[in-house]
């Protein structure tokens, strides 16, 4: 039996063309990036598919870009498998991606703060701050001895990714990096400077990480659908409250991704799938542990792979609830808070039958809920925590919950309230 983890790519990962495959093929692919271009006021996917590689590179439009095609890859996955992954991780700039797929963070949300994190990004790769380096070829051991030594000079250099035993990033001052480079090139290591890159993952960015904290404040999070292994521990995390510190920390500390492999390894993952356009991670996967296998989604060969590891599990069944089950699900998790026992058994107990009668319906035909059935269930559903008092935050919760878990993103997007986070963030 498979057990899966979810993986998201960081910045690096982007082409002109990404994901114009799915693109081609999927509805839902369509709808994400048209989501996408309304929210940025631009059109994402024609830079994407037909815009210059430069003008795609700079961060404010390739953050979202990455985070785009990662999106729209996972719900094709589930909407066509719907298998769902026992953990997901990104890499760097992938973490978002794997909190926006977790439900933590709403879609349009993180596709408005990537802009703003590419914005800032790009401010910080101009002002010649810091700079970036991986490094392949010499074990990690020696690359954090080099730095140790370089930091009793004086030198501020520090390690900011573990990728691999033989494969780090450097981050600091620029001096400082170029040294260790050369350092490190006469142990037999090959440098590989990020051009126009921000110094990610050390102490030069803490003030865009106070700077990106005051934007993730103002988010409103969603409730963790799969937990997310982050990069600071290589824990895993399902807590909404504790996201917005996570990605501000992120900034300033080294991606543990050596670890975040062997957390994989130890719970027994034997699947690892990439949500990204092309295969980045999942050499890095095979560089850290063996018995786990690594696919690409947005790759076509890959896909049909995937499809086949799946087919040959028939307990492997796909799980995609329905809006009329995940309402009369919320409709008794919910605390009630009302004590008037007439009003409770004539909107609460009286309302909930009635999604019970369209549940049982549809069981008896076998036929899925038609689209005015979902609407009807959701405005049962709003009756009955309007009258056990739930507050309106958490409703909004609830309801992104129910309508992101059964991928009814745009089919039933005017329930969802508008978010509070684009005043905010432009700000």
């Amino acid at each position: 039996m498979e057990k899966m983890a979810f993986l998201f790519p960081g910045q690096g990962s982007h082409f002109v063309g990404m994901s114009k495959g799915l693109y081609d093929q999927y509805t839902i692919v369509k709808q994400t990036f048209e989501e996408a271009n309304d929210v940025l006021g631009y059109d994402l996917a024609k830079l994407c598919f037909e815009g210059s590689l430069a003008e795609l590179s700079k961060a404010k439009n390739a953050q979202p870009a990455i985070l785009v095609s990662s999106v729209a890859s996972f719900r094709v996955y589930m909407q066509e498998l719907g298998i769902v992954p026992q953990f997901l991780a990104g890499h760097s700039l992938g973490e978002y991606a794997a909190f926006t797929c977790a439900g933590a963070i709403r879609f349009a949300d993180a596709v408005k703060l990537l802009h703003e994190r590419g914005k800032m990004t790009d401010e910080v790769a101009v002002s010649g701050v810091g700079a970036m380096s991986i490094i392949d070829g010499v074990e990690r051991k020696l690359v954090m001895d080099e730095c140790k030594a370089m930091e009793q000079e004086g030198r501020q250099v520090w390690v900011s990714c573990y990728n691999t035993p033989n494969q780090t990033a450097i981050s600091g001052e620029s001096d400082a990096v170029m040294e260790l480079e050369d350092r490190l090139a006469n142990h037999g290591g090959l440098a590989t400077p990020l051009l126009a890159s921000a110094p990610f993952h050390c102490s030069f960015m803490q003030p865009m990480a106070d700077q990106l904290l005051d934007k993730l404040s103002g988010l409103e999070y969603g409730f963790f659908k799969y937990p997310v292994i982050t990069n600071r521990n290589a824990e895993p995390m399902a807590h909404s409250e504790k996201v917005a510190q996570n990605l501000a920390l992120h900034l300033t500390s080294p991606v543990q991704w050596e670890r975040t492999m062997q957390y994989f390894k130890h719970k027994g993952v034997t699947l690892t799938v990439e949500m990204g356009p092309k295969n980045v991670l999942t050499n890095m996967v095979k560089a850290n542990v063996d018995g786990i296998e690594a696919l690409c989604y947005g790759t076509k060969e890959d896909r049909k792979k995937i499809e086949q590891i799946l087919a040959a599990y028939p307990g492997l069944r796909k799980h995609i609830p329905t809006i009329i089950t995940r309402s009369l699900a919320v409709a008794v998790a919910t605390l009630n808070q009302n004590w008037d026992n007439e009003e409770y058994q004539e909107k609460v107990v009286k309302s909930y039958r009635k999604i019970q009668e369209i549940q049982d319906r549809l069981e008896e035909t076998g036929e899925k809920p038609t689209l005015e059935q979902m609407r009807t269930a959701l405005d049962l559903l709003k009756i009955i925590l309007d009258t056990k008092k739930v507050s309106v935050e958490e409703q909004t919760r609830w309801f992104h919950q129910i309508i992101d878990e059964t991928g009814m993103y745009y089919e039933l997007s005017d329930y969802l309230a508008p978010s509070r986070l684009a005043e905010k963030i432009s700000r």
